[in-house]
């Protein structure tokens, strides 16, 4: 399978909006988060704990970048930025990527950041029903 993060040219649909020396943004049209994209290292990388010292740098050097444009492009009220390393944190596509999404005070789940889906009862672990003690 060719990684669509090693070769965004083979996804019609995706661009690189910015890039610096080790990372580049990608967007691709969104019906639903508006301006929301990726960034992510140029050299394969797995998950985000694979990145170099150098990656991690210029990741927040062009995640700066990266708000500065959409800033000026869409006006969002607030952002949510994260990444997902492994199947069961739903990492889908092999590539480390950070997530940066837009958000937008009229948005239905406007206030509610990336842990509320996981902070709901519902996602209880199995035999899991007191909270572990620290140590």
């Amino acid at each position: 399978m060719i990684c669509p993060f090693c070769h965004p040219e083979s996804y019609q649909r995706q661009r690189v909006v910015l890039e610096n020396e080790y990372c580049r943004f990608l967007q691709e049209p969104q019906e639903v988060l508006i301006g929301s994209g990726l960034i992510l290292p140029k050299a394969h990388r797995e998950t985000v704990f694979d990145l170099t010292e150098e990656e991690w740098a210029a990741t927040f050097s062009l995640l700066r970048r990266v708000k500065e444009r959409l800033d000026a492009e869409y006006s969002p009220e607030g952002y949510s930025l994260g990444w997902n390393s492994g199947v069961v944190a739903g990492q889908e596509i092999f590539h480390a990527h950070l997530h940066v999404i837009p958000r937008y005070a009229d948005e239905p789940l406007a206030g509610r950041g990336i842990r509320y889906w996981l902070k709901q009862p519902a996602n209880r672990r199995s035999g899991e029903s007191q909270p572990r003690e620290r140590v």
